[in-house]
């Protein structure tokens, strides 16, 4: 007797998933059956790289979620190539450093991009997938926050740390207002993942500034972390709406 992998059938729309964590989502949700559908922004060439590591059986779709628009084309576009969506997964992101003896016009302009990439565009996409959800079933959100998001962040992040409280607030609000329709939906708050965004910052700081302050001593894998948001979406995991899953080597509380 044949068994279907756990993710079969299912179309899954992934932002930002041309490279690093998404790159690694798209591939773990491939290997379960799923047929990811690929965002990506500038990287063509990293989408479709991707697209045929997995075998070509998957969409592409374009779209700069920095433009205010830019989400709810997205959506349009990944449901007209799909038909159906059955799960988003919000992972898209951007993290900037701005002091706060900046001018005010630089100041102000820093916060908005943050929080069009990184809330604003996960809000949209939110609306739009859960009109489609209660129209079709139901449906599951994954929002990639931060354990930035929990516990603040250092001040010339700040605005990248807010922006993740409020994807955290944002997911628990829908669990508790869509569960009945079918919607599961569920953060994920990663410390340090081993990304270009990481690499970045260590390269600046070292690595230990990153490491100092998780009790396993290392950053999360990619891997890790698609390995979670492919376990998330399994049918059989209805009761985990409304959670945060911290995947942060215990350093939340330090």
């Amino acid at each position: 007797m044949s068994h279907l992998p756990p993710l079969a059938g299912q179309s899954v729309l992934v932002t930002g998933a041309s490279g690093g964590i998404g790159a690694a989502i798209i591939e773990r949700l491939s290997a379960e059956g799923a047929r990811p559908v690929i965002h990506y922004r500038r990287d063509r060439e990293g989408a479709e790289a991707l697209l045929r590591k997995i075998g070509g059986d998957g969409l592409i779709v374009q779209a700069d979620l920095s433009r205010p628009d830019g989400a709810f084309e997205l959506w349009r576009d990944a449901l007209m190539a799909a038909g159906r969506i059955h799960a988003v997964v919000n992972n898209a992101g951007i993290r900037n450093e701005i002091s706060i003896d900046a001018d005010p016009a630089d100041w102000r302009a820093a916060w908005q991009k943050e929080f069009q990439v990184n809330f604003f565009a996960a809000a949209d996409l939110c609306k739009e997938a859960l009109v489609h959800f209660k129209q079709n079933g139901g449906g599951r959100i994954v929002n990639m926050a931060s354990r930035a998001g929990q516990r603040g962040y250092p001040a010339d992040a700040m605005p990248y740390g807010a922006t993740k409280a409020a994807l955290i607030n944002l997911t628990k609000s829908i669990a508790r207002s869509f569960g009945r329709d079918g919607v599961v939906a569920v953060s994920i708050a990663p410390g340090w993942v081993r990304t270009d965004m990481a690499e970045d910052f260590v390269a600046k700081h070292g690595k230990e500034a990153a490491v100092s302050d998780i009790p396993i001593g290392e950053m999360a894998e990619t891997a890790e972390i698609a390995e979670l948001v492919a376990f998330l979406l399994r049918p059989s995991q209805a009761s985990v709406n409304g959670a945060t899953f911290d995947v942060n080597g215990g350093s939340y509380i330090r």
